[in-house]
């Protein structure tokens, strides 16, 4: 179980670095913007494992009261001008979370990132970019700098491609959802009245 254990370790300090590092602006003007769409439809996209993140962010916004659908479902509705998307991507470059974003924008709609590089192309695009640490699957090791890392004698991170992103993400948005709720005055028990009881 060494392995297990030395992830593990891994995992737990890059998300408490993750949260130490967050910018508080971004972080609240995030809030703001969530807030203002209360009455608004907020769409949330990402692909792979950041979809996972994605839709169980929606989950918790949706049991918050909010109008959150996830970019995909065949239930989704017309996004209209005024409207929100979240779009979570470690790199910024994920081709259809670009589309989806550009489509979005053109429409109107304000795009939020949740991104590790700003200055990414999904970072580019976004109205705003909250910034979320993380080795994302491209981003080690980089190809002009393994063999110096190799005679230096670093390694490899435990956590493959992008999972140390993904983790930070699923953290931080399930944070921020305990932040929402002390802010919109919600409890434990009005989310419970939101949540599926056909399942």
């Amino acid at each position: 179980m060494k392995w297990l254990k030395a992830a593990a370790e891994e995992i737990v300090a890059g998300i408490k670095d993750s949260i130490e590092n967050l910018n508080m602006k971004e972080v609240e003007r995030l809030i703001e913007l969530l807030l203002e769409a209360k009455d608004k439809k907020i769409f949330i996209v990402g692909m792979g494992r950041s979809g996972f993140v994605a839709r169980a962010f929606a989950l918790r916004l949706m049991n918050l009261g909010f109008n959150v659908y996830f970019l995909g479902e065949t239930i989704t509705p017309a996004a209209e001008k005024g409207d929100l998307l979240i779009a979570i991507s470690g790199t910024g470059a994920t081709k259809i979370v670009l589309t989806a974003s550009a489509a979005a924008k053109e429409i109107g709609a304000t795009i939020i990132a949740f991104t590790s590089f700003s200055e990414s192309p999904l970072g580019q695009m976004a109205d705003h970019t909250v910034t979320i640490k993380g080795r994302t699957k491209t981003g080690w090791p980089k190809e002009e700098d393994y063999l110096a890392r190799q005679l230096m004698g670093e390694r490899e991170p435990l956590t493959p491609l992008g999972s140390v992103f993904e983790n930070n993400c699923m953290v931080f948005s399930d944070s921020l959802v305990v932040e929402l709720m002390h802010r919109l005055g919600r409890t434990e028990e009005d989310l419970k009245r939101r949540h599926a009881t056909i399942e």
